[in-house]
């Protein structure tokens, strides 16, 4: 994948925009332990940068997915996770669905919002019993007339304490477990909905992450994302941007990660002469760079293949594993050769080890990537559905 002139134009763009209007405020909105989502969003918008792939009858750029990723690994340069992330699911994680699946009217009334930045949005998925397991949710949608009766709850919900809406996955119907859920898209002010809890976490503090109730919240019909029975489906299938955007996300910020340690490591120190001057010093840095472009290899192979309209279900599940796999490794590895800076909580890297570990864990655990390379490798048996 070749980022041309276009591609890198947007990249200074959304440079520009973080360094002046996101990185000044970094600390104020972890200490907070939110950031303004309508505020940062809407200015996105009225860049372009909220919509590059989607159509633009809707106010999108209309590009293809390689822009994504470019934008994707330029938020790597935001000082922390949690705003990149809250990003990331307006426009990979929330939205692809709706965009290729929703109808003309649905597109007009959620689509075009958050592509303007004024709607925040959110994707609903996880519950309190079913996280990696998809095909577990409870959450249901029984029809009253031309509406529809939901009752359930969502767990994990990135943006979900100040989104305007959310396309949750939901059953609508007894059937097998891969062929009963549809998804919904559900205006978050509507009666019967309860913001219950914002989850305090151990790192990605700015962003958001509620646990919502929904008791019998009437939700017109004509709100279902096309076909009822078919969310599952269309769930997996976003789920293949969601896992390249993963991947592609965390490439800058690793290499700040080790960037900022290679600086630290050539001023520290110690025994008479540097920390940077001990071979084994630049030797174990030296591997952590390769092992750091071996991940933007596959990312862009990936995102290649995915552009030119193949299947990539594999190579994201492998992009998606190897970045989770180095958001643990490269920041614990860089961690240690900041010493007791290191194990400060203003400290960047330190940050980044809290932030990172959740690339293991979200949007498929490392151990949900692995089943699914199995299974398209042969090894594993595929469930019958």
């Amino acid at each position: 994948m070749h980022f041309t002139h276009e591609h890198l134009e947007i990249q200074k763009t959304l440079k520009r925009f973080i360094d002046a209007e996101i990185n000044p405020h970094v600390e104020e909105w972890e200490d907070a332990e939110m950031f303004p989502a309508h505020e940062v969003f809407k200015k996105m918008g009225e860049l372009g940068l909220l919509g590059l792939t989607k159509p633009e009858a809707y106010g999108g750029a209309g590009l293809d997915y390689s822009y994504a990723l470019a934008m994707a690994e330029t938020l790597g340069h935001i000082d922390c996770g949690g705003v990149p992330m809250a990003i990331g699911v307006q426009t990979d994680m929330c939205t692809p669905a709706l965009a290729r699946f929703g109808s003309d009217e649905l597109r007009r009334e959620f689509l075009t919002g958050a592509i303007a930045g004024e709607l925040v949005g959110c994707i609903g998925v996880s519950e309190p019993g079913a996280g990696s397991d998809v095909s577990a949710i409870k959450s249901v949608a029984r029809k009253a007339g031309d509406d529809y009766l939901i009752t359930g709850q969502k767990m994990w919900i990135t943006n979900s304490l100040q989104a305007d809406w959310m396309c949750m996955l939901v059953n609508t119907s007894d059937a097998p477990a891969h062929k009963n859920k549809s998804l919904v898209m559900v205006p978050m002010n509507l009666p019967g909905i309860e913001k219950a809890k914002k989850i305090k976490k151990i790192g990605m503090n700015c962003s958001d992450t509620g646990l919502i109730y929904f008791d019998n919240v009437r939700v017109p019909q004509r709100y279902l994302i096309g076909q009822e029975g078919q969310g599952f489906m269309y769930q997996m299938l976003q789920f293949q941007e969601e896992r390249l955007w993963c991947a592609a996300s965390c490439l800058q910020a690793l290499a700040n990660c080790i960037d900022s340690t290679v600086q630290w490591a050539q001023e520290r120190k110690m025994f008479g002469a540097t920390l940077a001057d001990q071979q084994w010093v630049q030797f174990k840095l030296a591997e952590l760079k390769t092992e750091l472009e071996s991940l933007r290899a596959l990312t862009y192979r990936a995102g290649e293949l995915y552009v030119s309209g193949q299947d990539v279900t594999e190579l994201a599940s492998m992009a998606k594993l190897k970045a989770g796999r180095l958001n643990r490794i490269i920041p614990d590895a860089c961690l240690q050769f900041w010493g007791g800076m290191g194990f400060t909580w203003e400290n960047k890297v330190a940050r980044m080890y809290r932030d990172a570990r959740l690339g293991s864990i979200a949007g498929g655990a490392d151990e949900v990537m692995m089943s699914i390379i199995a299974k398209t490798m042969g090894v594993a048996k595929r469930p019958a559905r």
